[in-house]
């Protein structure tokens, strides 16, 4: 009987579907992350992993797995599998895309929200007792309506946010490697080089993959084009953005504030500095953590695996 890992808690009723027909094991915690050598053990053993983004599935790992076929990653993104390394050993991957575009686009626009209203400042104010009195710019933000919204990275989840700055008046600009005419048509997107979208947006987003193009692609040079009322706001990888410079810009005034759900290194230290930040907002990674999502995703991991373990074509599979 083929053997399946899961390096992570998933629940149940997946999990259930696939013992009805494989031998089935589980890395039983949610919040704790599989150790290596518990992954590398465990990849030498069976013929599916379904992984996380947290699971480096390298080159070390795929030379010493002889059963393994299919590695589904819960996610969208992929750059903690070596794709290339996957393909020479004959291993199928899989991602989950499309079903999370909505949920990720909700988060997104959250952020926007969140940081240029100044909502969890408001919040902390609020229950430390500190709302004694009211003055006419207490906790004042900035209006998100009939302002500029530049788009880095304009996918799926990229055009599922423009349409709902379209809902808010939004002027939408966007930056991407090709032209998306319908996204133009649909919620009046402008194309701009990437230089012209940082100059002139009062909300960057960057929802760009990681890849060698795009590592570090925000940096220094990036921010200092940006408007100093400018929000800055990563929903896409935190390596896309060189994170020493982002400290640097919000420290010196070069930008306003920033709206966060990926860092550089993750899970990100308490002592960071972008923490202590009143005008930066984080949260640790949750663009897809809606219960409804997250069981799709897992849904859709596990059936990739047994289109694979059964002959069959996969339904997500990444190609280089």
């Amino acid at each position: 009987m083929s053997k399946i890992f899961i390096t992570r808690k998933i629940d149940d009723a997946v999990i259930d579907e696939l013992k009805k027909s494989f031998d089935v094991e589980v890395w039983d915690s949610e919040d704790e992350a599989v150790p290596r050598d518990v992954l590398l053990k465990q990849a030498k053993e069976s013929h599916a992993l379904l992984t996380m983004l947290s699971d480096q599935i390298d080159e070390e790992l795929l030379s010493d797995a002889p059963h393994l076929k299919v590695v589904a990653n819960m996610a969208v993104g992929y750059d903690n599998i070596d794709v290339e390394a996957a393909e020479k050993a004959g291993v199928i991957v899989t991602n989950t895309p499309d079903v999370l575009t909505d949920t990720t686009a909700d988060l997104a626009f959250s952020l926007i929200l969140a940081t240029a209203r100044r909502i969890p400042e408001a919040a902390d104010y609020i229950k430390q007792g500190e709302w004694t009195s009211w003055s006419p710019y207490l906790l004042a933000g900035r209006d998100v309506h009939h302002k500029t919204l530049g788009i880095v990275g304009m996918g799926k989840i990229g055009q599922a946010v423009a349409k709902r700055a379209a809902g808010f008046d939004m002027n939408i600009l966007y930056h991407t490697r090709s032209r998306k005419t319908e996204a133009e048509e649909q919620f009046g997107a402008q194309y701009k080089n990437l230089s012209d979208l940082l100059e002139k947006a009062d909300f960057v987003l960057v929802l760009a993959p990681l890849t060698e193009e795009t590592r570090g692609m925000i940096g220094a040079e990036q921010f200092k084009k940006m408007k100093d009322s400018a929000i800055f706001i990563n929903v896409g990888r935190g390596p896309v953005v060189d994170e020493k410079s982002l400290v640097d810009a919000l420290r010196n005034g070069d930008i306003a504030g920033a709206g966060l759900d990926v860092f550089e290194k993750e899970p990100i230290s308490k002592e960071h500095p972008l923490l202590s930040m009143e005008n930066v907002v984080a949260v640790p990674h949750i663009g897809s953590a809606t219960t409804e999502t997250r069981y799709i995703m897992m849904k859709l991991a596990a059936d990739n695996i047994k289109a694979v373990l059964n002959g069959e074509k996969p339904l997500t599979r990444v190609t280089r």
